[in-house]
């Protein structure tokens, strides 16, 4: 199946087309950005080292996207997700987890409205 074809990075004056919405290279700064000013300082306190060698076993141990597995389709994890969000009362319980590829992940933060919030 043909790839869709590649769009201008949406960083103004950027000539580099890319696959998703940035280049690489703008990519890496606009999510450096949003980590250091529009994520709550008490979530990034959540995301330390206990939480990677968490993340780190639960894709060890579920090393397939679970969306995709659901689907018929067997696609690498990429990221893990909380079913329930830390902000909502979830934990790093593995009940709460899901092995998730990129696209997924992307498909089900943007639908419940997780990253891009209204203040």
């Amino acid at each position: 199946m043909p790839k869709k074809p590649k769009r201008p990075c949406s960083h103004p004056g950027c000539p580099r087309l890319t696959d998703g919405r940035y280049c690489e290279e703008h990519g890496k700064a606009e999510a450096k950005r949003y980590e250091k000013y529009d994520r709550d300082p008490a979530v990034r306190r959540r995301y330390g080292r206990a939480w990677k060698r968490i993340r780190d076993k639960h894709i060890a141990v579920n090393p397939l996207c679970e969306e995709c597995k659901r689907k018929g389709r067997l696609t690498a994890a990429e990221e893990v997700h909380h079913i329930i969000p830390l902000s909502r009362g979830g934990t790093h319980a593995s009940d709460n987890l899901m092995s998730l590829c990129k696209s997924c992940h992307s498909e089900i933060t943007a639908r419940d409205g997780d990253r891009w919030h209204t203040r």
